[in-house]
């Protein structure tokens, strides 16, 4: 790979700018605006390394790493801590406050005098410069429905806006029931949610375990977050969520993920030898028909969420050299955020290469989600077109042998002309002509990422 360059720094920096610009004028007029990122999200969560294992110490590491490895001037800005940083002490849910909210597992996350554990945290990664974000799950404990805790600055109490008989999803602790909230109350317990979310200096909310039926939820945590005053980027994630539930999702969550974990909970047993793997090939070849099936409802703000890039520690990510240029080139050929998974403390150079490409970086951040334009058996082809008139393409080979892939230059939005096309392959840096036939040939599981113009 060519030497990252001012040049390209640059570049990436003036289509972040433009493509933020036009997309929060071309915000979708019916959509709650929680004040935040007009460009995909760039960072790192906890969940596909250290997952059952959060700690103060170990997140704050992590946010060093980051710091350090040169990817936070880069964009790579949030650090984001997903489950087990409360007190789960089994089935009858999560333990909570005065107010029915969960209790910081002080074990993991200890205070400092008056500071709790996770503002801590926070605190730390925001004086390095970077954003704090912290996971939830639909619903209220039962711990708060059976000891019926008050709802912080109202009369009413848990065991009224709670449905007992209605489960949500919390995949670890479990425990959880719905909230009704056609409930008075229901809508004051949320803000209390992130009104104290906000004053440990939370700047990004994941909600997991979303269901079609979790549309109150998704509207109820975004006017939350308006009434708080604190600018909080709103994730929401699957349990099992269809595109049913997608225009709701555009109106008020952020980002969203709809696909399965991307992680490979059985790796670590299938391949001892490699001490951890975080995902396979499998898991990323799953992505391809959901960036198409999704690619209408990204963009104005709002982003489709793929799941963590499992690109940084080498053989360790389960991928191959190729395979890891294909899930980057896939995730920002759709503008998804680049959330990255990976052990920042023992990050392989190759991958901090690739996750430095500000050509491809630039890809992501036009906020511009490509639209497939070939499938035909393990050939794949998606295409967007810039600002600019400029194409993005990314030919992928599925297969399991090298294969030429091709598109015509038409398919992809280019102008009919007669003449040649320049191609500037992002990974490579090479530029080269070509006629009416955008081709390449595309290793196993690889990808040739053009920009051509």
């Amino acid at each position: 790979m060519r030497k990252l360059t001012q040049t390209l720094s640059a570049a990436l920096v003036a289509v972040s700018l433009i493509a933020g610009t036009l997309a929060a004028g071309a915000q979708n007029a019916n959509s709650e605006n929680n004040g935040l990122e007009r460009s995909p999200v760039l960072g790192w969560s906890s969940w596909s390394f250290l997952k059952r294992g959060p700690t103060a110490v170990n997140m704050e590491a992590q946010a060093l790493a980051l710091h350090n490895s040169g990817l936070q001037k880069l964009g790579y800005d949030y650090v984001n801590m997903d489950d087990f940083w409360y007190q789960c002490p089994g089935k009858q849910g999560p333990n909570v406050d005065d107010y029915g909210r969960w209790v910081i597992d002080s074990t993991k996350f200890p205070a400092q005098g008056d500071t709790n554990g996770v503002k801590v945290v926070a605190d730390y990664v925001q004086g390095l410069g970077m954003k704090f974000g912290i996971y939830v799950t639909p619903g209220i404990s039962k711990q708060a429905v059976d000891k019926n805790t008050a709802i912080e600055g109202t009369p009413y109490t848990a065991a009224q806006i709670a449905v007992p008989s209605h489960g949500e999803e919390n995949y670890n602790c479990r425990g959880m029931v719905s909230i009704d909230y056609s409930k008075p109350g229901a809508q004051e317990y949320t803000n209390s949610w992130v009104n104290m979310f906000a004053a440990w200096g939370v700047d990004y909310i994941k909600i997991d375990g979303i269901e079609d039926y979790n549309g109150p939820d998704v509207e109820a945590w975004s006017k939350a977050i308006r009434q708080s005053g604190r600018p909080i980027v709103l994730d929401t994630t699957e349990g099992d969520f269809t595109k049913a539930l997608a225009p709701t999702l555009m109106k008020y969550a952020d980002q969203w993920e709809f696909a399965p974990d991307i992680e490979c909970g059985r790796c670590a047993r299938e391949h001892p030898e490699a001490g951890y793997i975080l995902t396979t090939w499998a898991n990323i070849a799953k992505r391809f028909n959901l960036v198409a099936e999704w690619q209408p409802y990204a963009g104005s703000g709002r982003w489709n969420d793929y799941d963590s890039v499992e690109v940084g520690n080498g053989s360790h990510d389960g991928l191959t050299p190729d395979e890891r240029q294909s899930q980057m080139s896939l995730w920002a050929l759709a503008s998804a955020p680049l959330i990255l998974g990976v052990d920042l403390t023992h990050l392989d150079q190759q991958d901090l290469e690739y996750l430095k490409n500000t050509s491809v970086l630039a890809v992501d951040q036009d906020s511009i989600a490509a639209k497939r334009v070939v499938n035909t058996g393990d050939q794949q082809v998606f295409a967007k077109t810039e600002l600019n008139g400029d194409a993005i393409v990314g030919l992928f080979n599925l297969g399991e042998k090298a294969e030429t892939v091709s598109v015509q230059a038409s398919a992809v939005g280019l102008p009919e002309k007669k003449g040649r096309y320049s191609l500037q392959n992002l990974w490579t840096g090479k530029t080269r002509k070509t006629g009416s036939t955008i081709s390449a040939t595309v290793p196993s599981h690889g990808v040739v990422l053009y920009r051509a113009r």
